[in-house]
């Protein structure tokens, strides 16, 4: 399938389409205080066009579910939080079952961080995860990675770097790729958006399906900042100048199948 139209072939197979995006950058503008992140003005109504028109729509965020909920109140929309570690499945949040064994081990690392990095914020992600962020002190960001690493090591956990933040989550084989896989799984086309070196893994996985032929179609696209990671705009088949941007795309997507 071949289209001078990125978007073309979701159009004309909206029920065989599924679109993904991120939250945090995406639909959210980047705040110092990671629980003060609001979509931007029109999100819900352009997701709420979207899960009208396609065959599925979701969000994929290294966000809890519970967050998720509260932030985006839009019925039959996919939740997955914590990069795909949660699910939200029939109302209830689903843990991936190979978390379980790190279940409080990230409380321990935050306690940790907290004591080594004192003035850093240490935002928690329930039992799974921790996130420490630099944002606030720009000049502290060598510091904490250089600790922050090394408490994941001892805490077996990994550590994943983003926007001025770093991440101590399970060591396990579950990222934004291994879930936007998963959700693609059976559709004929799919979109992914995202602004941040974890979304590349969704970007790899799209990719991967369009060369083994289980997607006949795929639209990457990257939400541009002053912090977006090079290689992730470099594989985008699209951009966006950010999360308003990437909004009225999404909205103007839902529109068009309903007209």
């Amino acid at each position: 399938m071949s289209s001078p139209d990125p978007f073309g072939p979701l159009l004309e197979y909206p029920e065989r389409s599924v679109i993904l995006t991120d939250f945090d950058g995406s639909l959210a503008p980047i705040v110092d205080d990671p629980s003060a992140a609001r979509p931007v003005q029109g999100t819900t109504a352009a997701l709420e066009a979207l899960v009208a028109a396609f065959g599925r729509v979701g969000v994929v965020s290294g966000r809890t579910v519970s967050f998720l909920r509260r932030a985006l109140p839009v019925p039959g929309l996919v939740l997955a939080g914590l990069y795909g570690m949660e699910r939200l499945v029939d109302g209830a949040v689903v843990l991936d079952a190979a978390v379980e064994p790190f279940l409080g081990v990230a409380e321990q690392a935050a306690a940790d961080i907290e004591r080594a990095l004192p003035g850093l914020y240490v935002e928690r992600k329930g039992e799974v995860s921790c996130v420490i962020h630099w944002r606030a002190a720009p000049d502290r960001g060598d510091e904490a990675l250089a600790i922050g690493r090394d408490i994941a090591r001892r805490h077996g956990l990994a550590a994943a770097e983003g926007r001025m933040a770093l991440e101590l989550r399970p060591d396990v084989a579950v990222d934004k790729g291994t879930t936007a896989t998963a959700l693609a799984d059976g559709f004929d086309c799919a979109l992914f958006a995202g602004d941040d070196r974890g979304d590349l893994a969704a970007f790899d996985a799209l990719d991967a399906m369009v060369g083994s032929r289980h997607l006949r179609w795929a639209v990457k696209l990257a939400v541009q900042s002053e912090e977006a990671p090079e290689p992730l705009l470099a594989r985008a088949d699209e951009r966006v100048s950010g999360p308003a941007e990437l909004v009225r795309v999404l909205g103007a997507l839902g529109n068009a199948v309903q007209r």
